[in-house]
């Protein structure tokens, strides 16, 4: 029953996000822990939403979009989309490259160069099915996050107080580290692969057709899309949550209150300079502001008969979870602008 879910919880947690946890957990301790806990049922509402519409439809959000919406609104969202996810990929590869280069030496561009053959290549040669199976796997790796934490001492009560008691100041730096997480947790390019991959998995399984056409398949789909994401979603809140807290025992605790990649967290690298950091922030928080029309747009489409046919009807803790997502995004970032 897992598939699209769990991969897109799991691409979540890529170099970027890890930086950007790194950083929050550097700087705060355990005072962003509580961020991990808020944005699962966020993120975890919106991805069931966008699942629902590609599985619905057969289509992903770009073409529901451009169907029923004017092309300034398609275009209005993708090009800053592709603008913003160019940023973060160059930054991800970059990373990549420099963690290879900490683990056995060697020119880190080379590394960056060769990463980018192997994840594009496999997407060209082999099927669908195939490289979402090795994605599905792949994802196991996160999980020596979780191990690193238990190699240190940990104040469960203040990491638990940290977590379940926010304490939540007004300065520009705290909401834009809140922004930060948010963007990188709730990013509008994981609604966009969730409702793709489920327009994948209707091509790829015989039996399955859009619901629209096939209604009966409805009741089954619906279950295992929120098995799906509920546990992506939460395996991807967890792994941040174990990330800021081993940041925060590991270089908080010591003194290290300013990183600048996920290199620099462990603390075996050079920095990489001010052009990193302003990568990073360009593609986290613009995603994050990026997130906002895109999830209103979602929104909207849930309700429009063209799009979702006779599923236009969702249960009302979904729809007031997912309108709540939009608007805390929305106010993070007027938070940060104007803090």
């Amino acid at each position: 029953m897992l598939g699209p879910g769990l991969i897109t919880g799991a691409s979540d947690d890529d170099p970027s996000g890890i930086a950007t946890y790194s950083q929050v957990g550097a700087r705060f301790g355990f005072g962003m822990l509580w961020t991990s806990l808020f944005s699962f049922p966020l993120m975890a509402a919106i991805q069931e939403i966008s699942a629902r519409i590609g599985r619905v439809t057969g289509r992903g959000l770009a073409c529901n979009i451009r169907k029923c919406y004017s092309p300034w609104l398609v275009y209005g969202t993708i090009v800053p989309l592709l603008i913003a996810n160019i940023i973060n990929i160059g930054a991800d590869i970059a990373a990549m490259g420099a963690a290879l280069k900490l683990v056995i030496g060697g020119p880190a561009l080379l590394y960056a160069v060769l990463f980018t053959a192997i994840c594009v290549l496999p997407q060209i040669w082999t099927s669908y099915a195939s490289y979402a199976c090795w994605l599905k796997w792949l994802s196991l790796v996160l999980f020596s996050y979780v191990a690193t934490v238990f190699m240190v001492h940990v104040p469960w009560g203040k990491a638990l107080a940290g977590t379940f008691v926010p304490h939540i100041t007004l300065s520009h730096e705290y909401l834009s580290a809140v922004v930060a997480v948010l963007g990188t947790t709730i990013s509008p390019y994981l609604f966009y692969w969730q409702a793709s991959m489920e327009s994948e998995e209707i091509e790829n399984v015989p039996e399955r057709e859009p619901l629209k056409d096939a209604p009966q398949q409805a009741r089954a789909a619906f279950k295992r899309i929120r098995y799906d994401t509920y546990i992506g979603m939460a395996f991807s809140n967890m792994i941040a949550f174990f990330i800021i807290l081993t940041a925060a025992m590991t270089l908080n605790a010591k003194g290290i209150t300013h990183i600048e990649t996920s290199a620099d967290a462990a603390k075996a690298l050079e920095p990489t300079g001010r052009f990193a950091v302003v990568l990073f922030a360009l593609g986290i928080i613009g995603t994050g502001l990026l997130a906002v029309p895109v999830m209103f747009v979602m929104m909207l489409m849930t309700r429009n008969k063209s799009v979702m046919g006779q599923f236009t009807r969702i249960s009302k803790p979904l729809r007031v979870v997912g309108w709540t997502t939009t608007i805390v995004m929305a106010l993070a970032a007027i938070g940060m602008i104007f803090a």
